[in-house]
């Protein structure tokens, strides 16, 4: 046994099938993994083989990261306790977060997961409006307990969920690619983002009682790495505020740089939401969160003089990790690193819709990539069984773990430590063009009679060359064309 592994993999197996209830979710289910270490962006098993992690945002700074470990080692040898004591890390952890804001958005409540931060955020939203009806998009994942359960039809929809509450409206993902308004179904130039955003509006013009607030993924992780169309979240923003409702930006998974242009996902898209909540990368795997919002909302919730009081939310330990994780990100230019070695993963991914008909389309910003695969492109019909094969064969053959998600969980989705490098994303392209050509293979000895050899088409990038964009209309999008990415 490794050093770090306290029981044989049968024992640990044996033991979470009679103490860890079923539900629980467990990666690569029918041969798990035993993890014992991680460093970086790399974790090990117990034999001391070594992973790729394309898979976990919440190890953002890198695994294990040392200042980060002696941070919450250091504070936990000295102090901890809940928040109703003064503690400078408490105060500093604030501050920090407050001036990453934009706007008005600097009063902070701090939880410990994503979970507590959206149904506080809900909390809020309802004292100040007085409203209860909240809009959220399908698809969308909030959390776990039941009130952001409520409002997430990533798990609703599923069979067994509970019904959708009367409260609750269901806002079309703004998904272009195979969403209700796709890109390829309108004249080049349509203004598809007014087009989603339409729908929003009419929720709000029917709603009885008024809405109380708008929730959504600044970018949809759990729809499939859903970058929305230009202009969508501003005219939403627009029409929920006008009637008066309050914005909720879900940065959770999206957050602390990880789109490489800008520190929040929110950012780009030209808005200032009301309420932000953050959480998973925040403590690099230490579980910390918190909810920024304006003075005026902090306000209003302050008016009930209940006091709002979380045993570990905010404690010492937990603010002295956050506040390294924010340190490490800004000292070794990790947004940057986003930034640039996403724009070459996505550049590279691309080219592989050259070479592969099964890539529909690859979209994404920084480090945060979907590479979304279909049977057959001009119908965009989803390859959900090429997507989990691909996800199966990446960790047995190439010790690399990605994930599968989206509605019809077809899309292989990147989200690795903010650590990722250029070389890196190539050892992540050699093995998922080798899954690829392995699925094409088994494709044509399944059927030969019927099925054509895939056309190989050269392209530049394919061999270390530089894509130089090019405009791709509708009626260029057929079997032999790189679908252009939103």
């Amino acid at each position: 046994m490794d050093a770090t592994e306290s029981m044989p993999k049968s024992d640990t197996i044996k033991l979470r099938n009679k103490h860890i209830g079923k539900s629980c979710q467990l990666f690569y289910r029918t041969d798990p993994l035993k993890i014992v270490r991680g460093q970086g962006q790399y974790m090990y098993d117990e034999q001391g083989a070594r992973y790729l992690d394309c898979i976990n945002n919440v190890a953002h700074v890198g695994h294990c990261h040392p200042k980060v470990v002696e941070a919450g080692t250091r504070q936990l040898a000295t102090l901890s306790t809940n928040n109703r004591f003064l503690h400078d890390e408490l105060v500093t952890c604030a501050q920090t977060l407050a001036q990453k804001m934009p706007g008005a958005l600097s009063v902070c409540y701090f939880v410990n997961s994503g979970s507590e931060a959206n149904d506080l955020a809900l909390r809020l939203a309802r004292q100040h409006t007085k409203r209860h009806e909240v809009i959220t998009l399908d698809h969308a994942y909030h959390g776990h307990v039941s009130a952001v359960m409520d409002i997430s039809p990533y798990k609703f929809n599923q069979p067994g969920g509970d019904p959708k509450p009367d409260f609750v409206h269901v806002a079309p993902c703004p998904d272009v690619y195979r969403g209700k308004y796709r890109d390829c179904d309108y004249p080049e130039g349509t203004d598809l983002g007014q087009l989603y955003a339409d729908e929003v509006q009419r929720i709000v013009d029917r709603s009885p009682t008024g809405i109380a607030a708008f929730i959504a993924e600044s970018l949809q992780s759990c729809g499939g790495q859903i970058i929305p169309p230009a202009g969508y979240f501003q005219k939403v923003y627009d029409a929920v505020r006008k009637a008066g409702g309050v914005t909720i930006a879900d940065e959770v998974q999206v957050g602390f740089g990880r789109i490489g242009t800008h520190y929040w996902a929110f950012e780009p898209h030209g808005v200032v939401p009301d309420i932000v909540t953050v959480a998973k990368p925040m403590g690099n795997g230490h579980p910390v969160g918190a909810v920024v919002t304006t003075p005026e909302i902090a306000e209003s919730f302050a008016s009930t003089g209940v006091c709002y009081f979380n045993t570990y939310g905010g404690n010492p330990v937990s603010c002295a990790i956050a506040n390294a994780v924010m340190r490490v990100i800004d000292e070794e230019h990790l947004q940057e690193n986003a930034l640039r070695v996403g724009r070459y993963l996505l550049e590279q991914s691309r080219a592989l819709a050259y070479e592969y008909q099964m890539v529909g389309d690859v979209r994404g910003t920084g480090l945060f990539v979907g590479i979304e695969l279909v049977t057959d492109r001009q119908r965009r019909v989803p390859a959900t069984r090429s997507a989990k094969a691909v996800v199966e064969r990446m960790k047995t053959v190439h010790r690399i773990l990605v994930s599968s998600d989206g509605p019809d969980d077809n899309v292989v989705k990147l989200k690795p430590p903010m650590v990722f490098t250029e070389q890196n994303a190539d050892e992540f392209l050699y093995g998922f063009r080798e899954c690829l050509t392995y699925l094409e293979q088994q494709q044509l000895q399944a059927a030969p009679e019927t099925t054509t050899a895939p056309v190989r088409v050269t392209h530049p990038l394919a061999t270390g060359g530089i894509l130089q964009p090019s405009p791709i209309t509708c009626g260029q999008r057929d079997s032999s064309t790189l679908i252009k990415s939103i």
